[in-house]
């Protein structure tokens, strides 16, 4: 498809190459001595405005930006390696061989938010040329020295970001980025439906560019047939999908015609290929693409022929899965070969006018990079950490307790007299139904969304009512696909709304764990808190179902949640506290733009009695509406209780409570019980003052015995509260199996009362 090299192009040092030569040596020079070589005189002299060759969508004055857009680039991967060399310079992913993606630069707009590929430099390029005084090379050049200046991400990662060009900055290389461009798309046309005013143009596209290695991802896949799907239901998706087709990934080769054969003829996906060596035979299809998807408001795909040059990276020996012949090939296709014979065809430039801006981009260049890696560096853990995880303690509580209007509550709840604290006390399920209910009254921007929530309610009914009564635009039924699930609520998040994604199980969400791990939790670090995507994400979850289970619907491990820096986790273990809790998590997403986690106790949802049947003892009143629950702070029962600490969240709070009044009962000692309520981040000073007042501890973690949540308080206790006397019991290190052998490898209360009575002696 592409057009034929240059004719008589040398390749320079490539001649005779061998297993050392420097391949970024080689490409610079083979372009220097390319024009040096050129000997033919262009028959005209065309002007700014002219077409640079004849039919040409591209002036010569377009075609020129895009080719110093294309020399930007390629200087700037060049000084990345030098900058590496001299310990200046912490990156070198470069972008040489995919400068055709200035060609989507160029075509969509500076507002028409981009999640890019790590190769996407030129359209870096070209799209701060939308944007006077934005200095693209310079900023680059700061990120390459991880300098505290970089406008993006302040010195943490070498990113392609920029709040003035609507880049939220990634780092994935799987394509983890593309869920949250389908979830965007699709808010583009959701958010203003809700009336809210969207942070870009209406008429804005998504785009999202990844490889063609990348492209085998799963969560790629599963993106773009989200995509594909929603189209299919002739539901606006504005999202141009751009892969860059190198034909390798790392040292493994694409089959050739692959992705074309994939992508093709897709249902729901209008395919456009382009030629990405050559701007002039490029720049038709780019334009028609962006076009089309903007016009259409349809998912696109763009598949942009490129070349990858100078390796992987740079630590990368390209020869020890490679032929010299192999790469003398590819260099040969370099697209600035191609766009320096049109320039010097057409007669845009002179051979040495042409060699001038080639070495001017390189002053250029380096002068920015010898700037940048003077620049002041991150110094100190505290800088680092700074954007992780805001949280603007009064700020938050001050919205936490704000209620929704009264009228707004009152239509809610279908009366005055229904108002849910008017109301007899109920359990878990019910209190959680009642709070997003009036979290919906308050908040118009949010949405809710999973599998199954819609008209069924979902499996235990906890989202009943709630399409009725808000509609099909904030609680809609979503494609089996975790990864989608939570793509779309990074995506609505971009766009002003505030997400309420459920995830069925919670063992389901080790499906889909890297877009919170790797993508939401991971954006307001990476931009250094210039953009966020607050979402509470509900995950029915733990154990001890009766009659019911397995492995997925029975897990007891939420470890991977744990370990997500800046994630918010909280688990209720009654009714008033999950709406107490719910209202403090939304606020945190709203306010601070914080990533949340709801882990709701399925075995709980529908519990009534506590320590006999129909005691209705775990019942609770629905709390009022300007309560709220601060992050951290836990619960205590029997705070006068002096001989035993134990503390425990979710199923253990009432197994524990229980096993306390037997235990009183039998002997008259006294246990006081904490309930977490909060698991990330832990209020460690608190239960550690707790324990230092009683002197004996036994933490109750359903959890398994490696990686449960007792691990980490021990450690805080053996840290804050030195001396005293604990124990911990925990579930097994076991899969759940299905019916009553569930129990042989799940804590039990007896496990808890044998512990509890050798802590005290009795």
């Amino acid at each position: 498809m592409s057009t034929p090299p240059p004719s008589g192009m040398s390749t320079g040092l490539a001649r005779g190459a061998t297993r050392n030569i420097n391949r970024a040596a080689v490409v610079d020079r083979n372009f220097i001595e390319f024009v040096k070589s050129w000997a033919a005189t262009a028959v005209r002299s065309p002007r700014p405005q002219e077409p640079i060759r004849p039919g040409s969508v591209l002036s010569v004055q377009a075609f020129l930006e895009l080719f110093d857009s294309q020399l930007a680039n390629r200087h700037l991967d060049l000084e990345a390696r030098a900058m590496r060399a001299r310990g200046e310079g912490f990156y070198t992913i470069g972008s040489s061989g995919h400068e055709g993606n200035a060609l989507v630069g160029c075509y969509t707009r500076h507002s028409d938010m981009a999640f890019l590929h790590y190769r996407s430099g030129a359209f870096m390029m070209e799209r701060a040329r939308q944007v006077p005084g934005t200095d693209a090379v310079y900023d680059t050049a700061l990120s390459f020295s991880a300098s505290a200046e970089d406008p993006i991400s302040g010195g943490r990662h070498k990113v392609w970001g920029s709040v003035p060009l609507t880049v939220p900055p990634q780092t994935s290389t799987i394509a983890s980025h593309l869920p949250k461009a389908v979830g965007a798309a699709i808010a583009l046309h959701q958010a203003p439906r809700l009336g809210v005013t969207l942070p870009v143009p209406k008429d804005a596209i998504v785009v999202c560019s990844f490889g063609d290695a990348s492209a085998n991802h799963s969560t790629a896949v599963g993106a773009l047939n989200a995509a594909a799907w929603t189209a299919y239901q002739q539901l606006p998706c504005p999202v141009l999908f751009v892969c860059e087709d190198n034909g390798i990934g790392i040292s493994v080769r694409t089959p050739g015609g692959w992705i074309g054969a994939q992508y093709r003829d897709r249902v729901g996906l209008e395919y456009f290929r382009a030629d990405g060596l050559d701007l002039v035979a490029g720049a038709r299809m780019v334009k028609a693409a962006v076009g089309h998807c903007r016009s259409r408001r349809q998912p696109t795909f763009l598949h942009l022929e490129c070349v990858r040059l100078m390796g992987h990276a740079g630590t990368d020996t390209e020869t020890e899965y490679r032929s010299v012949a192999d790469l003398e090939a590819n260099e040969a296709r370099d697209p600035l070969l191609r766009s320096a014979r049109t320039a010097l065809e057409s007669g845009a430039l002179a051979p040495a006018e042409l060699l001038e801006r080639y070495e001017a981009m390189r002053r250029r260049v380096q002068e920015a990079s010898k700037r940048a890696a003077a620049r002041p560096k991150l110094t100190t853990r505290e800088q680092v950490m700074a954007p992780l995880a805001p949280y603007r303690a009064d700020h938050v509580m001050a919205e936490a307790v704000r209620p929704a209007p009264h009228a707004a509550r009152v239509a809610a709840f279908g009366g005055a007299d229904a108002l849910p604290e008017r109301g007899a006390p109920k359990h878990l399920s019910i209190q959680i139904n009642r709070a997003l209910h009036d979290l919906f009254a308050k908040y118009g921007e949010a949405t809710l969304f999973g599998e199954d929530v819609a008209q069924k309610g979902g499996v235990y009914t906890v989202t009943s009512g709630l399409f009725a009564k808000f509609g099909a635009t904030r609680v809609f039924n979503t494609l089996l696909d975790e990864q989608t699930i939570l793509g779309l609520a990074q995506g609505a998040a971009h766009m002003g709304l505030l997400p309420f994604p459920e995830i069925q199980y919670l063992a389901y969400f080790h499906n889909a764990c890297d877009q919170i791990r790797g993508e939401a939790a991971s954006l307001s670090f990476f931009s250094n808190g210039q953009y966020r995507n607050g979402m509470v994400v509900r995950i029915a979850g733990l154990a001890y179902q009766k009659g019911f289970g397995g492995h997925f619907h029975n897990d007891n491990s939420f470890t991977a949640l744990r370990d997500i820096p800046g994630l918010i986790i909280g688990c209720p273990s009654r009714g008033d506290d999950a709406a107490l809790m719910l209202r403090t998590l939304a606020a945190a997403a709203k306010v601070d733009g914080r990533v949340c986690a709801f882990l709701e106790p399925i075995a709980l949802y529908m519990a009534k009695d506590l320590h006999e049947p129909k005691d209705n003892a775990w019942l609770a009143a629905y709390p009022p509406p300007t309560a709220a629950i601060p992050l951290g702070e836990g619960k205590v029962y029997a705070p006068e209780a002096k001989d035993l600490l134990i503390i425990s969240y979710g199923n253990g709070v009432p197994m524990s409570l229980r096993v306390a009044k037997r235990i009183e009962t039998a002997t008259g000692k006294q246990c006081r019980v904490l309930d977490l309520r909060w698991l990330k981040p832990l209020n460690a000073a608190w239960f550690a003052a707790q324990a230092r007042a009683v002197g004996k501890v036994l933490v109750v973690d359903e959890g398994r015995l490696t990686g449960g949540l007792a691990e980490e308080v021990f450690a805080h206790l053996e840290e804050l509260a030195p001396g005293v006397t604990k124990a911990r019991v925990n579930a097994a290190d076991s899969y759940i199996p299905l019916a009553d052998a569930a129990n042989l490898v799940l804590l039990q209360e007896p496990e808890i009362e044998a512990a509890t009575r050798k802590l005290l002696g009795v």
